[in-house]
């Protein structure tokens, strides 16, 4: 049995630093996407013409979001090796910034891929 997920805090940084730790002890981080593969991006709220790409450091806090008119989505879990050295490089080669573990509101601080690669990689064993 799973141990009780603790609730998002209401401060970004300390849900940055959860989604670190989390991916790193769990090797996996969460996006969400379609039967058909298509992954979910919302516009950004910092820049025009710039899309987001969330991930959670748990399947359970993406699960969260799947319902309404996201219902067409299901998390899918992306190896935390493949999610540093392709899909974060490539994030910032199309330009879409990240969002991490963003509430059930999709609310949340958006990244630019490679500080998350750094953030991340700092942590690695």
């Amino acid at each position: 049995m799973s141990e009780p997920l603790q609730p998002l805090a209401d401060d970004y940084e300390e849900n940055l630093d959860r989604f670190v730790v989390e991916a790193i002890e769990s090797g996996v981080v969460w996006g969400l996407a379609t039967e058909q593969g298509d992954w979910a991006l919302v516009d950004s709220e910092r820049s025009d013409d710039v899309e987001v790409m969330p991930f959670w450091s748990d399947q359970r806090l993406a699960q969260a979001l799947c319902n309404g008119e996201w219902s067409v989505y299901s998390p899918v879990a992306i190896d935390l090796e493949e999610f540093l050295d392709e899909w974060l490089p490539g994030l910032h080669s199309d330009v879409v910034l990240v969002g991490v573990n963003w509430d059930e509101q999709l609310v949340g601080e958006e990244y630019e891929p490679l500080d998350l690669s750094e953030e991340l990689e700092a942590d690695l064993p």
